[in-house]
């Protein structure tokens, strides 16, 4: 047993040995010296402080501002209300900011400070809460200010060296390094989309809406969210894409709502076992099931059966990654579709168009009697399908089911779509009306998170 025990140490000597002699010695003192300074000179001046505030409008609340008893604890400036604190990023040199919209939402007043301490009042040109993000502006008159290029996050790779600027915890303008650990990862309840930057980095509270860096000095991400159990970096940050934050601020005028274009097909991630039996190399796309009607799927010649692989040249690894891709683009463009059927890869070109409000909403509280009174339901248009990022092409979709109600009782769900009833489809409000009022008891076929569902159960 002793040469096996004396093994280990002479390999350990071997590679060290190795190493040594592969080791590059700086050959100068600049060499030596070698620092991200350059790069935060460039970047750092466009990384702002954001405070706002949120007055308090009623109640006990604001009868706090006449209290004497309780304004002497307050500054001589300072009135009750909230204050928060969160990072920006100046995108263009007249004043247009760049940030989460978690940042700002609520707020009555809205300061920005810059790296050299002035203060400008930012006005909202646009929060979109489906991706996290807002635009800001203030007006710095004809001085043009320091601001950050935005780089194409397609571009990054895992492994590339990224810095984090933003202002964590209140302490003022700091500075992090680490790598991008990740790509396209999917996190529930940040946004929409799922679809992040995920980087060791050190992010804490304070930084969202800051920037992340790469060393060429352009901007690749707003940092927005950490994970962590005890409120602090562990090392795992998530940033949102420029690829997402370039469709923000090119969507429509200032103020206007953002309308994305729509596919108009729902399908499912293709597993592993799906992926051997339509003879794909790897579990990769998204495989279609339906196909709305004059929808631009429909149109551009798209199929249930079809799998859907890239946009664009950008791989869809899931169903999350088409949403994402579709959510990057922009209504008048036209986007190229790999897909794959029958056993080869075809091209399909998609003409993206806003999604219509065809059929109305037609918003409705189902009242008793009925076995779904209590629900309240919508005709999901393709705007609707679009805004509430529902799994399907069509039917009636399910905003609300209170506790204790018959709707309740009989299995429904918020999200669920009901696509139809004793077989007959659905698709309007009116439509589903009539079904309730011929019979008790209607066995609706409805669609829940990607399945196919039937209540009553069979």
């Amino acid at each position: 047993m002793r040469p096996a025990l004396l093994l280990l140490p002479l390999l350990l000597v071997a590679a060290q040995t190795d190493a040594a002699e592969s080791r590059i010695v700086p050959a100068s003192q600049l060499q030596v010296q070698l620092s991200f300074a350059p790069v935060v000179r460039r970047a750092a001046p466009a990384v702002v402080n954001i405070f706002t505030r949120a007055e308090a409008k009623s109640g006990s609340a604001a009868a706090l501002r006449t209290d004497p008893a309780f304004r002497r604890y307050l500054g001589e400036d300072e009135e009750p209300g909230e204050n928060s604190l969160g990072s920006g990023v100046i995108v263009d040199p007249h004043g247009t900011i760049i940030t989460n919209q978690h940042v700002i939402e609520a707020a009555d007043t809205i300061t920005v400070v810059l790296s050299d301490r002035r203060e400008f009042a930012a006005t909202v040109r646009r929060a979109d809460d489906r991706t996290d993000l807002a635009v800001l502006e203030i007006n710095p008159g004809s001085e043009a200010l320091p601001y950050l290029e935005i780089r194409d996050s397609d571009e990054l790779e895992v492994g590339d060296i990224v810095l984090a600027i933003g202002n964590p915890f209140g302490v003022g303008q700091t500075v992090t390094s680490g790598i991008v650990s990740a790509l396209a990862r999917n996190v529930d309840g940040i946004n929409a989309y799922r679809t992040f930057i995920q980087t060791d980095a050190a992010i804490n509270p304070g930084n969202s809406g800051g920037a992340l860096v790469s060393l060429d000095g352009r901007l690749v991400g707003i940092n927005t969210a950490l994970y962590s159990e005890g409120g602090g970096s562990v090392g795992i940050g998530f940033a949102i894409p420029t690829a997402l934050i370039r469709a923000v601020l090119a969507n429509g005028p200032s103020g206007a709502r953002i309308v994305r274009p729509w596919l108009g097909a729902v399908g499912h991630t293709v597993t592993a076992a799906a992926a051997k039996r339509l003879g794909l190399a790897k579990p990769i796309g998204m495989a279609i099931e339906e196909i709305g009607a004059a929808s631009p799927a429909a149109e551009a010649g798209l199929r249930p059966g079809d799998v859907v692989l890239s946009v664009d040249g950008k791989p869809i690894e899931d169903v999350n990654a088409l949403r994402f891709r579709f959510a990057t683009l922009l209504i008048g463009t036209t986007a190229r579709l790999t897909i794959w059927r029958s056993g080869e890869t075809r091209q399909l070109e998609v003409k993206l168009t806003a999604p219509a409000e065809t059929p109305p909403r037609n918003v409705t509280l189902l009242k008793p009697p009925g076995l779904l009174a209590g629900a309240t339901v919508a005709s999901l248009s393709p705007a609707l399908a679009e805004e509430l990022q529902a799994d399907a092409v069509g039917g009636v979709i399910v905003l609300e089911v209170p506790r204790g109600t018959p709707a309740s009782r009989f299995g429904l769900a918020v999200g669920d779509v009901v696509e139809s009833a004793d077989g007959q489809p659905v698709a309007t409000v009116a439509g589903l009306q009539q079904h309730l009022t011929r019979k008790a008891v209607v066995e609706l076929t409805l669609r829940r998170d990607g399945r196919v569902l039937h209540l009553p159960p069979e």
